[in-house]
């Protein structure tokens, strides 16, 4: 059974902890280990993860498994990009899924749902930022019908930045 969570400020050590994880699977191979850990460190380190759940505006989801938690998510509504001419747009600004339930299809699921929660919440397209190597995402985005718009660099670390592209879904 799957069940879709919205994040308290209690769920901070849940966030880092699934966050690190969740990175290293799907982003760990591509840049060297330091890289990695430096980025994780700091991203899902408990004191960055708790400020990123008191800030009103980033809305966080976890999705459970059988009650085992197997990804989350955090949008932003009204999140414009310079590339988008509409300012009332949701960006997606991580969605993540240990590797464990990938075949269970919930990164659709909780995709969907916060599809979903940005058309409620009179939002007219979601975007994001997606690594270009990772094809398994880029695919899914594409089959959902967003469109490139874009690229950019994602920061890693001091020495490390990966190709991304920006991607949009019109409502």
């Amino acid at each position: 059974m799957t069940t879709i969570l919205k994040a308290t400020q209690n769920d901070f050590i849940l966030l880092a902890d699934l966050g690190k994880q969740t990175f290293i699977e799907s982003h760990g191979h591509s840049a060297l280990k330091a890289d990695i850990d430096e980025y994780v460190s700091d991203t899902y380190s408990y004191a960055t993860c708790e400020e990123e759940l008191t800030d009103v505006l980033n809305i966080f989801h976890f999705i459970y498994y059988d009650g085992i938690p197997a990804g989350y998510s955090k949008i932003i509504f009204n999140s414009p990009h310079p590339a988008i001419l509409d300012q009332r747009v949701t960006k997606l600004q991580r969605i993540f899924l240990l590797k464990e339930f990938y075949t269970q299809k919930l990164g659709s699921q909780l995709f969907n749902f916060n599809v979903e929660l940005s058309k409620a919440n009179n939002q007219n397209g979601i975007w994001l930022v997606v690594w270009t190597e990772n094809e398994r995402a880029v695919n899914f985005y594409k089959r959902n019908g967003f469109e490139i718009i874009g690229s950019g660099n994602f920061k890693i670390s001091q020495n490390h930045t990966n190709p991304n592209h920006i991607m949009f879904l019109k409502y």
